[in-house]
């Protein structure tokens, strides 16, 4: 079911803030900026091996980043495991007893195909299966 680490999600008050310290200090290939609308949140995207390190900055106050922020502050937001059929690690989560934030799969970022496992059923972390194309 799961193949890799697609991504580690980290939620961050200022993108402009801490590319910096990514893309200089760390040295990590910067890949790009994208803003997710119905998600309302912008995304700064970084390389590192095999995987990735994506920043989220809120757009909104309402936003699920926003809130999470304000809740937890910044830092580690999600892990995404990348999987070959999104629909299908739905289905598989489910039968064995997950609940999902996200029944059906969706859009995120880069154009993947994405959904999120509720916390309180994956030990306390938000886990994202994601479907890149």
């Amino acid at each position: 079911m799961v193949e890799k680490i697609s991504h580690i999600g980290i939620a961050v008050t200022s993108l402009e803030a801490q590319i910096p310290f990514y893309r200089d200090v760390l040295g990590l290939e910067f890949l790009g900026l994208e803003t997710v609308e119905d998600q309302k949140v912008k995304t700064a995207m970084f390389k590192v091996g095999d995987t990735r390190i994506e920043l989220l900055e809120p757009t909104a106050e309402d936003s699920p980043i926003a809130k999470f922020l304000e809740k937890r502050g910044q830092g580690i937001h999600h892990i995404a495991y990348q999987v070959d059929d999104c629909r299908k690690a739905v289905q598989r989560m489910e039968a064995t007893g997950v609940q999902m934030i996200d029944k059906e799969p969706r859009r995120g970022a880069g154009g993947h195909t994405i959904a999120f496992a509720h916390p309180k059923y994956t030990f306390g972390i938000l886990t994202e299966l994601t479907q890149e194309h």
